[in-house]
């Protein structure tokens, strides 16, 4: 019995230690949970958040004077016998489309000091003749509005500095690191969607480094609801900060589908700063054209690996003054290693007019460091050039290589092509539509200047490069193409 006792005994303790742990740990999960809970309630109200950082969110409102028609424009074509007609039928009826009128437009912006400076987008506030910025009223406060001055706008990144004068200090939010924000963080964006007031949204941040359209483009996307009306309004992260200016949105009805996009901080803090200081963008100019390296470019220029910007050509500026090369490939820029030409664009643009930059490129099999002193891009833009009409082949002697006919370069191509009496090279005659030189863009009047980043005069020369690439042991060869003046770096493949 003792024995029997026993055995009972110290199965019921089993049971007990076992009973105790299954409660010990279905009491953590309780915790855990009651803590998950409590934390997803403190993210589920973002009231309190709202409430902060609303008043510096403003709704602006411009006004434009559109001159009206002369004439029965749109209604009978110009010329035609009922003109005179239709003209003193509008006359007659007092035709009000023949009166200049105002046209109105709804945006968003935001307060950034307590002296009246707010951000909007540069296409909210173009061409306006009048500008009022409608602040967000708060509990039992009157509507306020004020009229806005412009300091500066940047078509680039579609930025603008607007000022109001206020009677007193205003309520405004700062910037924060929008390089910080990760995919799946989330962001609050306000604004004045088509024109129905100040309304808040939430959602997470969708992307980062979207480009869009433009050099200077570095855009968060996110599926806050963002519609027309929110271009110019913040996007909040979780700390009140602004991380992005709501820009654009990808749409196929105009409505929010989820996909919008929000110019990053970082970007717009720059500009801000050059706009709030001079009133007009100044960022540094290298002064040359690039192209990505491609792997098959890589390979061609016997490169470990594809990375850095290719140059294409050096017109006079900075980068001719200090040395650069076309051929040469920009590996590292102001000690900022070079990974595509975006990033370049984007680094060179951000770079102190007139400041002295170390450039690393890659050049014949080695590394050479060049100092450059960058210019100002504003000053150096100009209108791009015309194209020119392709030219037809002419008599001559004409090869058959690599997918193109080549012809030398004559005194009528040069005038065909708009070329200097001095200009070299070789004349592409026609493509083949089925080759690789078709499928990467070349076509019939390009002019090829180099092969293998040596210059080509001849159809000889061109040959001579392609025997020393595959004595080499290269697959492709590397060939410095011209169009309408503006140069470009192809690699073709040698294997037939």
């Amino acid at each position: 019995m003792q024995a029997k006792a026993r055995s009972v005994s110290v199965r019921w303790d089993d049971v007990s230690v076992m009973m105790r742990l299954m409660w010990l740990a279905f009491a953590s999960m309780l915790l855990v949970l009651a803590q998950t809970m409590a934390a997803h309630a403190r993210g589920e109200s973002l009231a309190p958040l709202a409430e902060q950082i609303s008043p510096a969110v403003v709704n602006i409102t411009t006004s434009t004077l559109i001159e009206g028609q002369t004439g029965p424009q749109g209604i009978v074509p110009e010329g035609s016998p009922f003109e005179d007609f239709f003209r003193d039928f509008q006359d007659r009826n007092g035709d009000d489309e023949n009166r200049p009128r105002r046209s109105n437009a709804l945006g968003s912006g935001f307060v950034i000091s307590e002296d009246g400076y707010i951000v909007t987008n540069n296409h909210v506030i173009a061409e306006a003749d009048e500008i009022l910025v409608e602040f967000f009223p708060g509990d039992g406060q009157p509507k306020k509005e004020l009229p806005a001055e412009v300091i500066g706008t940047d078509e680039k990144t579609d930025i603008a500095l607007l000022k109001v004068e206020a009677s007193g200090p205003l309520k405004y939010v700062t910037f924060g690191d929008s390089d910080n924000a990760r995919v799946g963080d989330w962001v609050i964006a306000m604004g004045n969607p088509l024109g129905q007031g100040f309304s808040v949204s939430a959602g997470i941040v969708s992307a980062r480094n979207r480009a869009l359209s433009g050099s200077y483009d570095d855009y968060i996307q996110t599926d806050a609801a963002i519609n027309r009306g929110n271009s110019g309004g913040p996007l909040f992260d979780m700390d009140g900060q602004v991380i992005g200016v709501n820009t654009a949105i990808l749409s196929p009805n105009g409505g929010s589908i989820g996909i919008g996009f929000s110019m990053a901080s970082n970007v717009v803090i720059k500009v801000v700063d050059q706009l709030r200081e001079f009133g007009e963008t100044r960022r540094g100019w290298l002064g040359v054209r690039i192209q990505d390296v491609t792997e098959d470019m890589a390979e061609a220029m016997g490169l470990e690996k594809p990375g850095g910007a290719l140059i294409s050509d050096v017109p006079e500026g900075p980068a001719k003054e200090a040395g650069l090369k076309a051929g040469d490939v920009i590996l590292s820029f102001d000690g900022v290693d070079v990974e595509d030409t975006r990033g370049l664009v984007r680094q060179v643009g951000e770079t102190t007019v007139g400041k002295s930059v170390r450039v690393v490129v890659q050049r014949d099999g080695g590394t050479q460091t060049i100092l450059v002193t960058l210019g100002r891009r504003e000053d150096a833009e100009s209108s791009e050039s015309e194209e020119e009409e392709t030219p037809d082949a002419e008599g001559g002697e004409n090869a058959d290589i690599l997918g193109l006919t080549i012809s030398p370069l004559t005194d009528k191509f040069r005038e065909d092509l708009g070329l200097d009496a001095d200009a070299e090279g070789l004349v592409v005659a026609d493509v083949d539509e089925a080759s690789e030189a078709y499928a990467k863009g070349l076509r019939a009047g390009d002019l090829i200047t180099e092969a293998g980043q040596q210059k080509v005069e001849s159809i000889e020369d061109l040959e001579g490069r392609m025997e020393e690439a595959r004595v080499a042991g290269r697959k492709s060869l590397l060939l410095l193409v011209r169009r309408g003046g503006d140069p470009r770096f192809v690699a073709l493949s040698l294997e037939e």
